[in-house]
């Protein structure tokens, strides 16, 4: 069996006389990138805030590689490391300064702290900055500076709030480079509202709505969460897209081209099979037909819908 890296177990949290979230379960077990996804006042942020050690739940236990945070939140804390969605930079400090103060803060001294902070610049791209204000840097290699600075400690699991939040299009790409490549040797909790950076960079995905974990798998999963109920086909000679509705389990048609048509259907499992055969019997001649996956924004709709619903 392997070792849990993170566990979460029955975690649940109150703020006056309301749940922020009830009976969370979690469990992660492999280096890589996982995704925390959650709408606003779903408990996303009250979630992480626990697993990292600022905030103390009402209920349950959270266990960073074996250590329970109850038990000993000192050392527990040792092993993570956090990026606030706003990180904590002092802008009249240099990037030596500040990652030092840092380690200070994780009670590293010496060798020890002088060789941690040269690792973590070297990592994030920043050694050649160590002697300018913080204030001097553009905005993604600020946001470097605040991945270092949750690295500086080399801790196992490093949780990320927005890491990508106000980045220009190329600052977007260079942070998730980096991510991916931080990722290699410890767990990465990446928590943004971007769905489409979840999907470029996670390998599971952990979804918390109304309180509760709604979903817990794969990307593929999640991708694949709820079936295709359109499709693109492709006609040597266009069918009126009255005669496409005629077939059972049509609901409606888009012609897009002279010969390209979107079509929707009712999840029937054997309507292309329906659709090949109506065309070689009325010879429409069909060229192609693909299958469209609904968009993560569609998959994430639906399952907050379902949640409210349950």
């Amino acid at each position: 069996m392997e070792k849990s890296i993170v566990k979460i177990e029955k975690l649940s949290h109150k703020y006056s006389n309301s749940w922020a979230i009830r009976d969370i379960n979690m469990e992660i077990t492999q280096y890589g990138i996982v995704g925390l996804l959650g709408s606003n006042g779903a408990g996303k942020s009250t979630t992480m805030n626990i697993l990292c050690g600022s905030l103390n739940q009402t209920e349950g236990n959270v266990y960073i590689n074996g250590i329970n945070f109850r038990d000993n939140p000192m050392q527990a804390k040792m092993e993570i490391g956090f990026l606030p969605q706003n990180p904590p930079l002092y802008m009249d400090l240099t990037v030596d300064e500040y990652l030092r103060y840092c380690a200070g803060l994780r009670h590293m001294s010496g060798d020890f702290m002088r060789s941690a902070v040269k690792e973590a610049k070297e990592r994030c791209g920043i050694a050649h900055f160590s002697d300018r204000l913080i204030k001097n840097l553009s905005g993604g290699y600020r946001q470097r500076v605040g991945i270092a600075q949750a690295i500086v400690h080399r801790p196992n699991v490093l949780v990320l709030d927005e890491p990508t939040n106000g980045l220009d299009p190329n600052q977007i790409i260079e942070v998730r480079a980096l991510i991916k490549d931080i990722a290699k040797d410890r767990v990465v909790i990446f928590s943004s509202h971007i769905l489409s950076e979840v999907q470029m960079l996670c390998r599971d995905i952990k979804m918390i709505e109304s309180g509760r974990i709604v979903f817990a798998d794969t990307m593929d999963a999640f991708n694949n969460y709820i079936e295709p109920h359109s499709m693109l086909i492709h006609f040597g000679n266009m069918p009126a897209t009255a005669e496409l509705e005629l077939i059972p389990g049509v609901v409606k048609t888009e012609l897009l081209t002279e010969r390209l048509v979107r079509v929707y259907f009712s999840g029937e499992r054997d309507i292309t099979e329906k659709i090949v055969t109506a065309s070689v019997q009325q010879g429409w001649r069909l060229q192609e037909i693909s299958l469209e996956k609904n968009s993560v924004e569609e998959i994430f709709k639906q399952l907050s819908q379902h949640s409210s619903l349950s």
